[in-house]
């Protein structure tokens, strides 16, 4: 007759221990339904976001966030240039033609320059410009315009077209138009700014 082997009891707590306490962690560890689809619909979000970036709500965003930062830098760097752009062109610089955003303040640094006649070209709405630019544009000293389109002005114009910030946001197709637009109502010279460089 085989004996028993005795069980020690403290053994078996602690087997139950282990087992009820790997069945803890395993609930623990799984995440909730919930979550997983919280999960899945931001994802789906993001990617929508990335194959859309360009077009529509996002584009306007990015567009607009970009315009207000370049405005800035550009209009700054245009009318510190003013003084190097008069040594550089002379007699050039009699009537001048300023292209892109917050054109009004270029073009009022412009015609405090002596002997100097100036004029602009606004691509964006000045809806929200103040008082002294809604007179320039009134004047017709400031014309609103897309300058996607042919510019409204006769050849040769002006002796020197100065464009800050204003072809950044064409497409390759708009850009083969433009430039030589603006070439084309210069007589003297083109000066461009773009981005963060200015190119002479």
């Amino acid at each position: 007759m085989m004996s028993r082997r005795p069980i020690n009891p403290s053994r078996r707590v602690a087997d139950n221990g282990a087992a009820s306490l790997e069945g803890s962690i395993r609930s623990k560890t799984r995440s909730p339904p919930y979550l997983t689809i919280g999960l899945v619909i931001v994802g789906a979000f993001l990617l929508i976001g990335y194959f859309y970036r360009d077009t529509g709500t996002f584009a306007s965003i990015k567009g607009a966030i970009s315009r207000v930062e370049g405005d800035f830098l550009c209009t700054v760097e245009v009318q510190k240039a003013i003084p190097f752009l008069k040594k550089a062109y002379g007699d050039s610089m009699h009537k001048v033609l300023h292209v892109g955003p917050d054109t009004c303040s270029v073009v009022a640094k412009l015609l405090e320059e002596e002997d100097t006649q100036a004029w602009g070209i606004e691509p964006y709405d000045t809806e929200d410009a103040g008082h002294f630019c809604k007179k320039l544009v009134h004047k017709g000293i400031v014309r609103v315009a897309d300058i996607k389109f042919p510019l409204p002005y006769r050849a040769k114009s002006f002796s020197l077209v100065i464009v800050s910030d204003a072809l950044d946001y064409l497409s390759p197709k708009y850009l083969n138009r433009t430039l030589p637009e603006l070439a084309r109502v210069s007589s003297d010279g083109l000066v461009i700014f773009t981005g963060k460089k200015s190119l002479y």
